[in-house]
């Protein structure tokens, strides 16, 4: 964290600012507490969903709201008027706005779910800010951000962490108190932020819910609901009131293992492709009007550019990466599935891609121009080979690179042509930790370690995990550049200096009900210049 932050004053803050979001709300839950057994939603005003900031430069970031008076109207319209409302925004150097910095306005159109994304500038760097909005009268809950270093510069130090799959149905957003707790810089998702699944009674929090809910989402109005359920979460407002976040998203925000413009699994396996592309268009508009993204990250249709570069810096650079749009078709899979694939030569192609050509070209370019000490790559599914089976041959799952194992080794391989200093890949998806070694080639027992992987497990996906189980054992058998393998729920924290990078698993003992506590059951290191993880 920079120096220059006043821990007593973020304090303050946080006691504050958690408050006044979590005024809106019914118990520590989405509308409820322990022994909550129906889930409903008084009329708050306007500010029902909370406020975040995203996507930091050095001088400035994008705000967000979205106007939700009834966040779970089951048209997807949250309450809210067919007509245009001026939002105005207030940016300031102190949490009582005394020193506003920045004040303008911003039109909440029902074309985009009453949200609002003004993006501000000119700001000073590495610097920490607060932000408010109102409209109709009405003040929101201030929310705290701070912008990125001058790009020429060297800071001591950064502090994030990193988050991923957070199913609503299956355990409560506990993870985000201690997110919220902690002295950070920012926080990193890699997707799933939510799941496109029907939600019933039959839920590990073993509460009722409306009826609205019960199917998947498919289009427009279903999505905003969705996302209505997950963002009226006090502990998920609270961590985004205090950071700013950077997005990216994975399948479940459309729908299980998409690839490009294909749907192998799910409800309807051979989707009409008319249909599927008026779906992806439902779910990224729907993921736009819900997050802190920029206008470069506003999606035409079935189309939206994630990949881009967000620099800390020249200590870090976080280059994310979309692993989902333009990718082929699984390996293997023949339009039957992304499971478990034995001596799969397909998944070696040079020529079938998880990123897409240009992609692919933007990525390796970067590679060769960054000044960043530390290369942080933001990619939603493992990079690292994870065999399933310990004995001769290969058993992989072909949705993650493993299924794009040529492609893996020609990035791999211009990392370490194009002498990147210290590439650590930061992935989700997994519902599980691992601390590994990335090969050159994973096919090549003397193959260089070139890069450092650590893949960081869901916040509630799966329900309360276990420390080890029999598949992390295999895994740890099967694969010798796996370090380390843990089944729990959390998240990453990370702090990179100018000489290493320390990676410190955050675990809890259970999210099926609210209240855990929050432990580090591993920390692993990677030292400057020397690629590969080493445990603390």
């Amino acid at each position: 964290m920079s120096s220059h932050v006043d821990p007593v004053s973020r304090r303050r803050f946080l006691g504050w600012g958690g408050a006044g979001t979590a005024a809106v709300l019914l118990g520590t839950g989405a509308l409820g507490g322990t022994a909550a057994h129906a889930y409903t939603l008084r009329k708050s005003g306007l500010f029902t969903l909370g406020v975040a900031s995203g996507d930091p430069s050095p001088d400035g970031f994008v705000l967000w709201t979205r106007l939700a008076p009834e966040p779970f109207a089951a048209d997807g319209k949250a309450g809210m008027p067919d007509r245009r409302i001026r939002v105005e925004y207030e940016v300031a150097r102190d949490e009582r706005f005394r020193q506003v910095v920045r004040r303008g306005s911003a039109v909440a159109t029902p074309e985009l779910g009453h949200s609002v994304h003004p993006e501000i500038a000119g700001l000073a760097p590495d610097r920490e800010y607060f932000y408010r909005f109102r409209a109709a009268g009405e003040v929101s809950p201030a929310g705290r951000t701070r912008t990125m270093p001058a790009a020429s510069s060297l800071p001591r130090d950064l502090t994030f962490a990193v988050a991923s799959c957070q199913a609503w149905q299956d355990g409560y957003y506990t993870a985000y108190d201690h997110m919220a707790a902690e002295d950070l810089d920012l926080i990193v998702h890699l997707g799933d932020y939510l799941y496109e699944y029907e939600i019933t009674g039959n839920n590990r929090r073993g509460v009722t819910v409306p009826p609205q809910f019960g199917t998947e989402t498919f289009d427009l109005a279903r999505y905003r609901l969705q996302y209505s359920l997950y963002k009226a979460e006090a502990p998920l407002q609270k961590a985004h009131a205090q950071f700013p976040w950077i997005h990216t998203l994975d399948d479940h925000e459309v729908v299980n293992d998409w690839a490009d413009d294909t749907v192998i699994m799910g409800r309807d396996p051979n989707p009409d492709p008319a249909e599927f592309a008026r779906r992806k268009a439902a779910g990224f508009q729907a993921f736009y009007e819900n997050l802190p993204l920029r206008r470069a990250q506003l999606p035409s249709g079935p189309d939206i550019r994630l990949h881009r570069r967000i620099g800390y810096g020249r200590l870090a650079e976080f280059t994310m990466i979309d692993t989902r749009g333009h990718r082929d078709i699984q390996a293997c899979s023949y339009g039957n599935g992304t499971g478990r694939t034995r001596d799969c030569d397909e998944r070696f192609d040079a020529s079938r891609t998880i990123l897409g050509d240009e992609q692919r070209r933007w990525l390796l370019d970067g590679f060769g121009r960054s000044r960043a000490r530390w290369q942080i790559l933001g990619n939603q599914v493992p990079m690292t080979e994870t065999d399933w089976d310990p004995g001769p041959g290969k058993d992989v799952w072909v949705d993650p690179w493993d299924g794009y194992a040529g492609e893996r080794n020609k990035v791999l391989a211009a990392a370490h042509d194009r002498g990147v200093r210290n590439l650590v890949v930061i992935s989700g998806d997994r519902h599980q930790n691992y601390a590994a070694d990335l090969k050159k080639d994973f096919d090549d027992p003397g193959s260089p370690t070139v890069a450092s992987e650590f893949v960081g497990t869901s916040v509630t996906s799966g329900g309360d995990g276990a420390d080890i189980d029999d598949l992390g054992r295999t895994f740890l058998s099967a694969n010798p550049h796996m370090k380390f393998f843990n089944a729990q729920r959390g998240y990453l924290r990370v702090n990179v200096d100018r000489e290493r990078w320390q990676g410190d698993f955050r675990v809890l003992p259970y999210v099926t009900r609210p209240g855990a506590p929050v432990s580090t059951r591993a920390t692993f290191v990677v030292e400057d210049r020397h690629p590969g993880v080493q445990q603390a």
